[in-house]
């Protein structure tokens, strides 16, 4: 059951340094015009990243390490109980170990490559490690957007069908679902990443963004990308709107259906739940769709950089709170694994 997780899962590791240097504002200017001259004669990119190097983008990352720290002890977490625990070993919880592995990929595709060049200075990424980067970001965008979806079907069927949730929701189905999203998203990523290598760039090579994400690479093309950009368009409608519009369409059915519900109490449950649910995933979804289904004329980096952060980074630090840690059922699992740890002891 677990072959899905030989596509490559990683989670990458940096030095967190306690010593740290501000570098002056001339020699700032030097760096920046020797980059300039640099990104002239090389085919390597210039990551021009999140923030600026001054007191305030310290603590921006400091709180960005933080986060990073917390949603990879969350998820691998998640992880570690749904495989351990038998009493987790059913269609949702193996749904919500998914979620939690491209979480960290998703961490560990975008952060650490952000920290080290902020820290360092060095802004550069080589031309393979950007398509290597991209690959693995859109992969993750994807494949989760698909895996939300079907968490959704997973939680519709339950509520609105339980007499059928053992047929609908079928190891056998369950597995279908989580392979196909991986298969998908891989198949769709590795087509973008193809095209926009291949792309010739005979501007400046400075992405203004954090991580190498192709609508921000496309302004550096000295081509006409406007057929690229209609296939941009109808790739996050496929793997992003549509989802998100099949997910809303989900959850209205099953509040309806707990709106029914005589307890008053389960009633008022399911709306708490259900209605967080429901945030996370627009943050997810809505500040992509946003990114990608704008026209570049109306794009600002920027805005893109700050929209990016809710479904790099905060996203995959919401996810295993929201979805799992506030479960009663998770609770208990992680209160029977310290009880045997410290039985053991």
């Amino acid at each position: 059951m677990f072959l899905f997780m030989l596509l490559f899962c990683f989670i990458s590791c940096f030095i967190l340094f306690f010593f740290l240097v501000f570098v002056s504002l001339s020699r700032e200017l030097k760096q920046y015009v020797f980059m300039e001259k640099w990104n002239q004669t090389s085919n390597d990119f210039i990551l021009l990243g999140l923030f600026l190097p001054n007191q305030t983008g310290w603590l921006l990352l400091l709180l960005i390490i933080l986060i990073f720290f917390l949603a990879s002890v969350g998820n691998s977490a998640m992880i570690y109980l749904i495989c351990l625990d038998p009493r987790l070993h059913t269609p949702m919880y193996f749904l919500l170990s998914q979620l939690s592995l491209m979480d960290l990929m998703y961490l560990s595709t975008t952060v650490p490559k952000m920290v080290f060049n902020f820290l360092s200075g060095q802004k550069g990424i080589s031309y393979l490690g950007c398509g290597v980067q991209s690959f693995f970001f859109l992969t993750m965008a994807c494949s989760e957007g698909l895996l939300l979806a079907s968490m959704a079907y997973d939680r519709y069927v339950a509520i609105c069908h339980p007499l059928y949730y053992c047929i609908c929701m079928s190891k056998r189905m369950c597995m279908k679902m989580i392979m196909g999203s991986w298969i998908l998203g891989s198949l769709n990523s590795l087509a973008h990443t193809v095209y926009a290598l291949h792309i010739p760039y005979c501007q400046s090579r400075a992405i203004d963004h954090f991580f190498c994400d192709v609508p921000a690479m496309l302004p550096l093309a000295c081509m006409d990308t406007w057929v690229y950009e209609y296939m941009v368009f109808v790739s996050t409608s496929l793997f992003l709107l549509l989802p998100f519009l099949g997910i809303t369409a989900s959850y209205g059915r099953v509040l309806f259906a707990v709106y029914h519900m005589r307890s008053k109490d389960g009633r008022k449950k399911a709306f708490t739940t259900c209605s967080t649910h429901l945030t996370v995933v627009t943050f997810y979804y809505a500040p992509f769709v946003y990114t990608y289904l704008r026209p570049r004329n109306l794009r600002s980096p920027a805005e893109d950089k700050i929209l990016a952060v809710f479904y790099t980074i905060l996203t995959p630090m919401l996810n295993p709170i929201i979805y799992s840690l506030r479960n009663k059922e998770v609770l208990g699992a992680m209160t029977r694994m310290f009880g045997k740890f410290s039985f053991t002891k």
